[in-house]
């Protein structure tokens, strides 16, 4: 399996018989779209993201879904900008090639041990830590990986003066300082062979794809 970051929240994962997109939002953001016809496409928030119309499958809600070869569970979670109570926002967690991928979108930074349980065993998490009120920062992110104890973290969603925002996010770098999880692997594309990782949680970066 192959996984690349395209900007944003929007990471694609990828094997020789199935494509997924995730939170490609990439065109109001002032990028190109990286979505094509025979993706799945997932959605973390109908309120804050809209499909692209171009993918052949879309999951934007809660539930178990079965396409293709990958299993998908959507748990619902309250969002960042969500009153106490509502859960507009969705978590996902993905099986692909027998690797476990969570996806967290713009939630509250507090997910309870009945969502925890729904999200389960965890190998690889993408979460976005940008901040400013939008999304998770770095401190919520920290808290959120603690508790689901990956075995490796790839950061979404902070500042590329490359992408506009609505609202300006947090820099790279002190998101790492946060996260004092050094050193960090920085690589172009992520590729997963199997499930051996080492013990422990590690950071990766992924370049955008341009």
């Amino acid at each position: 399996m192959e996984i690349k970051y395209f900007g944003g929240n929007c990471i694609r994962l990828q094997t020789k018989k199935v494509s997924v997109v995730i939170d490609d939002n990439l065109e109001k953001l002032g990028q190109k779209s990286s979505s094509k016809p025979t993706d799945i496409e997932i959605l973390t928030s109908k309120k804050l993201l809209s499909p692209t119309s171009k993918s052949e499958f879309l999951v934007d809600t809660p539930g178990e879904y079965e396409i293709r070869d990958v299993s998908i569970q959507g748990v619902a979670a309250r969002a960042h900008i969500d009153e106490e109570h509502v859960k507009s926002a969705v978590c996902f967690r993905l099986i692909i090639d027998d690797v476990r991928v969570c996806v967290l979108g713009h939630i509250y930074p507090d997910l309870s041990d009945e969502q925890l349980e729904a999200i389960g065993m965890v190998d690889i998490l993408t979460i976005p830590v940008g901040g400013s009120g939008y999304t998770i920062d770095a401190i919520g992110a920290l808290k959120l990986i603690k508790k689901i104890e990956p075995k490796l973290v790839i950061p979404t969603h902070y500042d590329d003066k490359a992408l506009k925002y609505e609202v300006p996010q947090a820099d790279l770098e002190s998101v790492r300082k946060t996260f004092s999880m050094e050193p960090a692997e920085e690589l172009e594309e992520l590729k997963i062979k199997g499930r051996e990782f080492a013990e422990g949680t590690r950071l990766v970066i992924l370049k955008r794809q341009q």
